[in-house]
């Protein structure tokens, strides 16, 4: 029988090591005996088939013990048990099951090289020796003791004590009859046998909706097989033009208590959508398990767990497989620099600074109030790693758009001195979570090569965009930044001062080339007081529309990927508020519905033509005709496909027309005007090109041979396609 300090162990909750006692065991006379520890119970049997033996009551509590005669060929056997208020259930024993993680897989989760960690930890449906239920392992090295609690067990943590597999740190127990949609937490004892709040699972595949926390038991989805399609929508010389959103203020059911929509209503509605706008990609803002709405996503802790605000993970799923069959791609923004502090996640998980750094001079964010993850520690970087690889290979995404990299690039980060601590070699740069980019998209690389890894990224850090054999940090585009805020700048002053600060739209091209660019107008420049994308613009209610076009065609033209944040596509008054939808009914005004068809044509156009995109991240596919009108507020340039393609953009960021301005181009021909942004159709004054196309004379001007005469339009950008 268990001995005594044993028995006070488990009666009380805190026996390390329940399988030395619990379940059968064959003793030195050669007898097999089983211990069973049932709260509640009043008798209990071991059966086999016909066979029973009944077991001795050794504590009040709950407690038995006896001898049983299992053949030796077939020791399986259930437990039939008598409860205190008269009811009788059979059930499995889980201490009669073996362990979880096979030898391999505790090596490598001890390793940190483990590429899918997701498919043994957490919880798994699984059948072991023929019984269904569910196999459960945590990762949590300090803790004298972990149980399994639930619904299935009252929440009482002295039911359910695991196995720790002290190679990895990770404790494990199977629960037969435990299956989907079982609500769970992990209870944890620190090294000091002191309890802690209960615990949300790491690698949970389902979370309960705010403000519950507990975990669901749910399955693994199935793997998402690779497409060759995507990979080529994915490419660094595709087309590539993004819708970014945030799914619970796009649209909303005003008539149903302005509930947000659910995965199915959302790929009814945003997928066709964007679609028809002529996006290529939708971007999600976080769509992992967070407590807080007001954080958009951006303080998560459940991130294998898609949240529950839309529906279940298959929900997600169907969405993702909706828009790839109407050709437009998915992104997901993805959150590996911090997490909450909330008592019931990641923060001091067993009773130490697990996932965290333990100093909050490397380990707290300031401006966040996150912690900051422990990226020099190998179990920390293989659940991160794991996480980018789940996302994109169960739910099929085609890339992950990694937020706040800056921050976790540079240790000094948003902070003053004497509040840093410098890395091994006395510098600034976080060597560690250098290191774990670099791991994250040579793993994307070589196990997923079909999906894209996209950097925000605000500082002048070099090579984020390009291989890590080469030096770089392997994303394949970087965020441009510096083009945003140059560039909003300069729009936000009075064309009468803009002749003073024409390096503000020219800079850019500098080092347009460095990095893989994408440039962003998401959804950090239309909230905080920022306001909106309209409201940035100068002047009255023509002009402020004037200026916008003109900027989005400048945009459009300019080398480098696009996004645009929800509701800039119709030039929103406001700027965002997460707990709203978006002004759908400015549409019923013919000055925003003109924008909305503005920037549906400028995408239709780019992903029309080769020179607006196949070489996007290439010097060779862009040439200046005159960067240096600042007097009168003119850029022209052309871009420049592989295939000898050209397209001429015209920027004119002044409230005057230009009759009869002459323009060297860089070869003789005719010159269509494919789009101009002071057109009628889409609010402007309809100032243009006579005939649509202009052809060459063979009159020198911006050092060009060849020239062709245009009427340029006030606060406009024009686009001409070259023909022989």
């Amino acid at each position: 029988m268990p001995s005594a300090e044993a028995s006070r162990a488990l009666l009380s909750g805190r026996h390390a090591d329940p399988f030395s006692v619990l379940g059968p065991h064959r003793r030195p006379d050669g007898q097999t005996t089983v211990c069973a520890f049932l709260p509640g119970a009043v008798g209990v049997q071991v059966v086999a088939g016909a066979q029973a033996w009944p077991l001795a009551m050794q504590q009040p509590e709950g407690l038995f013990e006896g001898p049983v005669r299992l053949p030796a060929h077939a020791p399986h056997y259930q437990l039939r048990v008598r409860w205190s208020g008269g009811t009788e259930s059979l059930i499995e024993d889980p201490y009669r099951f073996g362990p979880l993680l096979g030898e391999l897989d505790a090596w490598l989760l001890g390793e940190g090289s483990h590429l899918r960690p997701f498919e043994i930890l957490g919880a798994v449906p699984r059948d072991m020796d023929g019984v269904a239920g569910t196999g459960f392992a945590v990762w949590a090295p300090n803790a004298s003791r972990v149980s399994v609690v639930g619904d299935f067990n009252f929440w009482d943590g002295r039911r359910h004590p695991m196995r720790l597999r002290r190679e990895c740190g990770v404790w494990e127990l199977f629960l037969p009859g435990v299956g989907h949609g079982a609500r769970y937490k992990f209870e944890l004892l620190d090294r000091d046998g002191r309890l802690l709040p209960q615990k949300a699972d790491p690698y949970a595949r389902r979370a309960e909706l705010r403000p519950a926390t507990a975990s669901i038991v749910a399955d693994l989805p199935a793997t998402v097989p690779p497409s060759s399609e995507r990979a080529a929508a994915n490419a660094l010389d595709a087309p590539i033009t993004v819708y970014e959103v945030h799914l619970g203020s796009w649209r909303r059911k005003p008539e149903e208590g302005n509930r947000w929509l659910d995965w199915d209503e959302l790929a009814a509605t945003l997928v066709p959508y964007a679609q028809d706008m002529g996006f290529t990609h939708l971007e999600l803002l976080p769509v992992s398990e967070h407590p807080f709405d007001g954080s958009w996503g951006y303080q998560t802790l459940g991130l294998f767990a898609p949240t529950a605000r839309y529906g279940d993970p298959a929900g997600l799923r169907r969405f993702v497989a909706r828009a790839h069959e109407a050709g437009v791609g998915v992104i997901l923004d993805w959150v590996p620099a911090h997490f909450p502090t909330d008592a019931w996640g990641l923060a001091q998980f067993d009773g130490t600074h697990l996932y965290e750094y333990a100093d909050p001079r490397e380990g707290f964010h300031n401006d966040w109030n996150t912690l900051i993850y422990n990226f020099g520690r190998t179990e920390v970087r293989n659940f991160l790693v794991g996480n980018a690889l789940y996302w994109l290979e169960r739910f099929g995404v085609d890339g992950l758009r990694v937020d706040a990299v800056a921050s976790m690039l540079y240790r000094d980060y948003s902070r003053k001195a004497g509040e840093w601590i410098p890395n091994a070699q006395g510098g600034r740069e976080n060597l560690e979570a250098i290191a774990f980019v670099k791991r994250v998209n040579e793993v994307v690389g070589a196990e997923r090569p079909q999906a894209m890894t996209l950097a925000e990224e605000s500082t002048a850090y070099p090579a984020v965009s390009r291989p890590t054999y080469a030096g770089g940090l392997g994303f394949h585009f970087k965020w441009n930044m510096g083009w945003m805020h140059d560039t909003l700048q300069y729009m936000a002053r009075d064309p009468i001062h803009r002749a003073w600060h024409h390096s503000e739209m020219t800079f850019g091209l500098v080092y347009a080339f460095n990095e893989n660019f994408m440039l962003p107008i998401s959804h950090d420049e239309v909230v905080h007081g920022k306001g909106s994308m309209l409201a940035k613009m100068p002047g009255d209610r023509w002009q402020q529309l004037a200026n916008l076009r003109a900027y989005y065609g400048y945009m459009w033209g300019h080398p480098g990927k696009k996004l645009l944040f929800m509701g800039c596509e119709f030039a929103q008054e406001r700027e965002w508020a997460f707990d709203a939808s978006i002004d759908w009914h400015l549409l019923q005004q013919a000055e925003h519905a003109g924008v909305q068809r503005l920037v549906r044509d400028l995408n239709r156009l780019y992903r029309a033509s080769p020179a607006l995109y196949g070489q996007d991240c290439d010097a060779a596919g862009f040439e200046w005709i005159d960067h240096g009108d600042a007097a009168r507020s003119l850029l022209s340039f052309v871009r420049k496909g592989r295939g000898g393609q050209m397209m001429l953009v015209l920027c004119n960021f002044a409230p005057v027309v230009h009759a009869g301005f002459r323009l060297g181009v860089p070869a003789a021909g005719r010159w269509h005007e494919r789009l101009n942004t002071d057109s009628r159709f889409y609010g402007g004054s309809n100032v243009g090109t006579p005939l649509g196309a202009a052809s060459t004379d063979a009159l020198p001007a911006h050092g060009r041979a060849h020239s062709i005469l245009l009427d340029v339009p006030p606060l406009a950008t024009v686009f001409f396609e070259w023909t022989a």
